[in-house]
């Protein structure tokens, strides 16, 4: 690879030469790479100042805090990752279908009850992170993250940055494209599943793919539990909302009903399926629905001919699917085609009721982009931002005027493309799924990193690259790997997100434990106490930094011992540890938080206990023993 490959394309003046000479990979677009033909060529000057002021806008000096949270999909990891932006610095691991040694999730009571049956599954791929709304703007009360891996949906509390609660999909397999219902508030988590199945998928009928489908999903974003799917054609992808709180839009490729890679990509043409909510609701009222298997949850065909569903023809194989904060517009992007499909959301209406003669008279406009478009984000200025992953481009195209060429007028729509390393899947502006988008920061989330970083084995990291937008011109300022395919993002300013500094001692998420030691006689907030109840023994222990309440205790060999740890320090940031040695246990208890994990002590001896989470100078000394009797 020559040097200028390796460079930041940003950095370098218009006039000098980029990796690609600042010419798009895509000839049918016919725009330079970094300044559209629409806009005028910036001189090397103008472009420093503006990769100056950029990077200034980014820094963020040592004690100050971030504009914004950011919410990382930790990919194949099973976790929600918290970055602050523009900083790109980590501050939080929320481990969600993983097992986490050092919070102790996935080991601990209070997780394994959230996990639930699912609690077999140690793996998990995390997709769409999304943050609920009220009135369309982000009000940070949950976070909802999908796992394609195990066909489940959880819920992270972002009061406290963790998990509250977890569904498994029935009827479906592989849930993939996930967003939130957006006004008047979040009653609904939209998910697609992705891959068609016999219904029921029973072991009958596993050959004929012509009565294999796969459902649109709602689940009721207070309860987590399913309040409905709908029976579609082909493979469903992304999804997004509108506005009205009325229409859902999902990509949906795979028309030919292929099983083989070739067989999924012969029509030039698949689908954007368009769900009409309040019908939907009311054919389940008036019980238009059936069940499957063993499953209550009421499903609905949406197949083609439904009243329920529209199906709009678009190219080819579509992906990304994203809504204009305007809420004009969905944006349906093409993947196998240079185009994205800009589908007039105003006209749905007539579509439904029949008034239409074509259900590609939806269609607005379908702008060329360049190779390989995958996911739209926007800015709340008329601009979108579309990752083109075959080109390695950001294009920013203007949404207006490719409609005012798309109806003959001589205009160009694109404005700049910018080079990323390498191959973009998502990108997302700050607030850009809410009313508030504000235009000021992108990040580009790219599959590949190459010569990015110092090598690292065979095993390389990903790169997400975060860009100002703020500017007319779009410039890179942050390279930062990432492991494990973060698979998508979402910046939220941190005014709308409130987390506790400390627990509050009513707190649900450990009401077991509550519940437990109330029928035990036990105070949590005071008492240390052993309750022997048959082979069955648990420890009540308080914690204050750097002792514990107990820092001895007897137990027979075969008892099935918990511990039940209450951090009683009142200061943020003084979090205690309970780590059993030898038994696989370990676990994070914050100000004021109650956690509790059983074992097994199957080994005879002494065997210590100690605190795991740095809080006192004397931190090492906060220790016990455990003394396993001989049976």
């Amino acid at each position: 690879m020559k040097k200028e490959d390796n460079a930041h394309p940003d950095q370098e003046a218009p006039s000098g030469l980029s990796r690609r000479k600042f010419l798009g990979a895509t000839a049918v677009t016919g725009v330079t790479a970094m300044t559209g033909l629409g806009s005028s060529v910036m001189t090397p000057e103008s472009w420093a100042a503006a990769v100056k002021s950029a990077q200034q806008n980014a820094m963020v000096e040592p004690g100050e805090l971030d504009e914004y949270y950011g919410f990382w999909s930790g990919g194949h990891s099973g976790e929600v990752r918290v970055l602050g932006i523009p900083s790109m610095r980590e501050l939080m691991r929320i481990p969600v279908f993983n097992v986490d040694s050092a919070s102790g999730w996935g080991l601990t009571n209070e997780s394994k009850q959230i996990l639930g049956d699912s609690s077999k599954y140690s793996n998990g791929d995390c997709h769409h992170p999304h943050v609920t709304m009220t009135d369309g703007k982000y009000d940070g009360k949950y976070l909802f993250i999908n796992d394609k891996a195990n066909t489940r949906v959880a819920r992270i509390r972002l009061d406290i940055m963790k998990c509250d609660r977890i569904t498994t999909i029935p009827n479906v397999q592989a849930i993939h494209g996930l967003r939130l219902q957006k006004v008047p508030r979040t009653k609904y988590v939209f998910c697609n599943a992705e891959f068609v199945i016999p219904q029921p998928n029973d072991g009958t009928d596993m050959e004929k793919l012509d009565n294999h489908y796969t459902m649109f999903n709602a689940v009721d974003a207070d309860t987590m539990e399913v309040a409905w799917q709908v029976i579609v054609d082909g493979n469903l992808d992304n999804t997004d909302a509108d506005y009205s709180g009325k229409y859902v839009a999902s990509t949906c490729y795979n028309s030919e009903k292929g099983l083989l890679l070739a067989d999924t990509m012969r029509n030039e043409r698949d689908w954007v399926v368009v769900f009409n909510v309040p019908r939907i609701e009311a054919a389940v009222k008036a019980g238009k629905f059936k069940t499957i298997g063993d499953s209550k949850v009421p499903v609905v065909d949406g197949r083609h001919g439904s009243e329920l569903t529209r199906y709009i023809p678009v190219p080819k194989n579509p992906h990304g699917l994203n809504t204009s904060p305007d809420g004009k517009y969905f944006v349906a992007n093409g993947k196998l085609s240079p185009t994205v499909s800009i589908i007039a959301i105003d006209k749905l209406d007539d579509l439904f009721d029949g008034k239409l003669k074509s259900e590609r008279d939806v269609i607005a406009a379908e702008p060329e982009l360049g190779l390989g478009p995958l996911h739209t984000t926007f800015d709340g200025r008329g601009f979108a931002y579309t990752t083109l992953f075959i080109d390695s481009q950001i294009a920013k195209w203007n949404i207006a005027e490719a409609i005012r060429a798309y109806n003959g007028e001589k205009i160009n729509y694109i404005k700049q493309k910018l080079d990323v390393q390498y191959q973009p899947g998502h990108n997302h502006a700050s607030l850009a799924e809410s009313r508030d988008a504000d235009g000021k920061w992108l990040v580009a989330l790219c599959k590949f990193s190459k010569d990015r970083f110092l090598p690292a084995g065979p095993l390389h990291p990903e790169n997400d690259q975060l860009i100002d937008i703020s500017g007319d011109e779009m410039v890179l300022v942050h390279d930062g790997p990432t492991y494990a395919e973060p698979h998508d993002c979402i910046l939220v300013r941190r005014d709308q997100i409130r987390p506790s500094k400390i627990w509050q001692r009513d707190d649900p998420f450990f009401a077991s434990a509550v519940a437990q030691a109330k029928q035990d006689g036990v105070n949590l907030d005071a008492d240390n106490k052993i309750i022997r109840d048959g082979n069955k023994v648990r420890v009540y222990m308080t914690s204050v930094a750097p002792t514990y309440g107990i820092t001895e205790f007897r137990v027979k060999q075969g008892d099935e011992v918990t511990v039940y740890v209450t951090n009683q320090d009142m200061v943020e940031d003084v979090s205690h540890g309970f780590c059993m040695v030898n038994h696989g246990v370990s676990m994070e208890i914050s100000p004021q938080q109650t956690s509790s994990v059983t074992f097994v002590a199957d080994k005879p001896g002494v065997h210590w206990y100690y605190c795991n989470w740095f809080c006192h100078a004397l931190h090492m000394e906060m220790r016990g023993r455990m003394i396993v009797e001989k049976a």
